[in-house]
C-alpha cells in the first residue's frame, strides 16, 4: 500500500526537505539562550538550595536534548543549505553534548542505511540478537548481551561510557577530517569543563553540569531505544529488507505532550525522520500531519513505550520482540552453544 501511494508522498514532502534559515535560527536562539540562562541560574542557586539547583538542571538537561537535535539535524545537513555553516554548527553544538561531528554523522548514516536490517547490524545501532543467535551463544556471552541490555546498564552507565568515554576515540578507518574534528571537539569540552572550573571552582562545576548531562545523556538514550525497540518493529534479512518499510514500520511515531515534543525537536515523528532524513525537525510534525498514509504507522504512548524494557530479543519467526523468559517458556536453553560469528 505505501509503496503504491509513494508518488503521491513523495512529491508532498519534497517542499520540506529544504531548511528554512529565519527557522534554523530563531530554534538556535529559543534553544541556546534558555539553555545557558539555566545553566547559569542553576549555578547562582547553588548559594540557596541544591533541590532549586536540580530543578533548574533538569529543565536545562531537556534544552541540551533540543541542542543535540540541532546537532542531528546538521549531521544530515539538513539544518543548513549550506555545508560549511552544518559543519561549523554541528562542531559547536557537538562540544556541547560531548558528541564529535564526524564521527556521528557516519555512523549515524549508516545506522539510517541499515535500520531492521539483520544482516547489516552493529555500526550506530542498540545491539539486537535474534532468538537463534542468542541460544547459540556460550552462557558467558549470554551473560554479556543480558547486562548489555538491562535497563540500568544502558540507561545508568550507557550515557556515561557512550558519551563520555566511547565517543572520545576515533574509529579504525576513521579518514583524516574525521580524526581532526574528533580531537578539535575533546579539546573543545576539555576547554569549556577547565575554563568553568577555574572560574566557578570544580565542586560547583560537577554539582551542576553533572545532573544536566545524566538529564539528557538517560533522555537521549531512552528516545534511540525506544523508537526502533517495540514489539511490533521492523528486522528482515537483507534479500527480504526494504528502507521505506524499515522507515515506517521499524520507527514509531512516539506520541507524546506537545512540550515534549518542542522540547526533544519532534525526534518522536521517528518514521518521518527515517522515511526522509533531509526534513528539518522543525517540519517533522507538518508532514506527518498532512499526509494520511504516513499516519498508518505504530504509535506508541509514554505510557505504552515503558513496555518496550521487557523486549531483548527479536523471533524471527512471529516477527516481534520477546524477552528472555519468554525464550524459557518455549525450549529449555542449553548451558554451553557454538557461538555465533
Amino acid at each position: 500500500m505505501i509503496h503504491e501511494e509513494q508518488g503521491g508522498w513523495k512529491s508532498s514532502i519534497a517542499p520540506y526537505e529544504r531548511p528554512h534559515i529565519k527557522h534554523s535560527m530563531w530554534q538556535m536562539i529559543n534553544t541556546l539562550v534558555p539553555f545557558f540562562a539555566l545553566w547559569y541560574l542553576a549555578y547562582l542557586s547553588l548559594t540557596v538550595s541544591y533541590w532549586l539547583t536540580l530543578a533548574f538542571a533538569v529543565v536545562a538537561g531537556g534544552f541540551l536534548i533540543r541542542i543535540f537535535i540541532i546537532f542531528h539535524d546538521c549531521c544530515h545537513k539538513s539544518f543548513f543549505r549550506n555545508r560549511t555553516a552544518n559543519e561549523v554548527v554541528g562542531t559547536i553544538t557537538g562540544i556541547l553534548t560531548c558528541c564529535p561531528y564526524d564521527q556521528w554523522r557516519h555512523s549515524h548514516s549508516v545506522h539510517h542505511a541499515t535500520s531492521g536490517n539483520l544482516s547489516k547490524r552493529g555500526t550506530g545501532d542498540i545491539w539486537t540478537l535474534t532468538v537463534e543467535e542468542y541460544v547459540a551463544l556460550p552462557l558467558w556471552k549470554r551473560f554479556v548481551y543480558r547486562m548489555y541490555r538491562n535497563p540500568l546498564m544502558m540507561f545508568g552507565i550507557g550515557p556515561i561510557y557512550i558519551f563520555l568515554i566511547d565517543y572520545r576515540f576515533n574509529r579504525r578507518k576513521a579518514s583524516t577530517k574525521e580524526r581532526i574534528n574528533t580531537y578539535v571537539t575533546n579539546l573543545g569540552i576539555a576547554g569549556g569543563a577547565g575554563l568553568l572550573c577555574w572560574l566557578i571552582g570544580w565542586q560547583q562545576y560537577l554539582l551542576v553540569q553533572g545532573p544536566i548531562f545524566l538529564v539528557s545523556g538517560i533522555a537521549g538514550i531512552w528516545l534511540f531505544y525506544v523508537q526502533h525497540q517495540f514489539e511490533d518493529t521492523y528486522y528482515e534479512q537483507e534479500g527480504e529488507w526494504d528502507y521505506v518499510k524499515a522507515a515506517l514500520q521499524g520507527s514509531s511515531f512516539y506520541k507524546l505532550p506537545k512540550l515534549l515534543h518542542w522540547i526533544t525537536g519532534n525526534i518522536g515523528f521517528h518514521h518521518i525522520h527515517h522515511l526522509s532524513p533531509r526534513i528539518p525537525n522543525y517540519y517533522l510534525e507538518t508532514v506527518h500531519n498532512q499526509n494520511p498514509v504516513l499516519q498508518d504507522v505504530q504509535a506508541i504512548t509514554l505510557g505504552s513505550s515503558l513496555k518496550s524494557l521487557q523486549f531483548r530479543v527479536w523471533n524471527e519467526q512471529s516477527k516481534k520482540f520477546v524477552g528472555f523468559r519468554d525464550i524459557k517458556r518455549r525450549q529449555k536453553i542449553p548451558v554451553v552453544k557454538r557461538a555465533v560469528k
